[in-house]
């Protein structure tokens, strides 16, 4: 089979990330995650396990979470990306971040990116009540370190401040 049969011609696409247009050529099979890290330089999202299980590669796409590992980049266009280089405010941290390291909720700092931007759109989703309810919906996000009694902690944490 030929490239042309595959329909892998590279394409210019418009994505718009972390409130900004950026422009960039894909080949349509190319996912989100490796347009995020290779074409764009915004290597904060992880690739984990590449399989859509671990959530470290956690993006908001109009604000719902979604695994970029799992998304075709043209699949974006048209959305509000954001990525965790997004989340502080120059050099202000978001709550998030803040709290995450208030309760030292990271061991080996690899699932971070894909906690923090998961738990901001929790909390954005009225979803971060008890630790039960905090741990089920977090439950796509995978730390090896096992480090979720600080992530909960964190959560919590900046879920109470934004109520205030």
């Amino acid at each position: 089979m030929r490239r042309e049969d595959l329909g892998a011609e590279p394409v210019e696409i418009t994505l718009r990330v972390n409130s900004r247009d950026r422009a960039v050529t894909v080949e349509p099979r190319v996912t989100l995650l490796d347009t995020l890290r290779d074409h764009l330089g915004l290597t904060g999202t992880k690739k984990g396990c590449d399989q859509g299980a671990c959530g470290a590669c956690t993006v908001l796409m109009n604000g719902e979470r979604v695994n970029s590992c799992m998304t075709l980049a043209v699949m974006a266009r048209g959305t509000e990306i954001t990525t965790i280089e997004g989340l502080a405010d120059g050099d202000d941290l978001s709550p998030v971040q803040q709290a995450f390291l208030e309760q030292d909720a990271f061991q080996c700092g690899y699932c971070t990116p894909g906690q923090i931007v998961s738990a901001t759109a929790l909390i954005a989703e009225g979803r971060a009540g008890s630790p039960e309810e905090i741990r089920e919906e977090m439950s796509g996000n995978i730390c090896r370190c096992a480090a979720y009694p600080n992530i909960v902690a964190a959560i919590r944490q900046a879920a109470e401040r934004s109520r205030r």
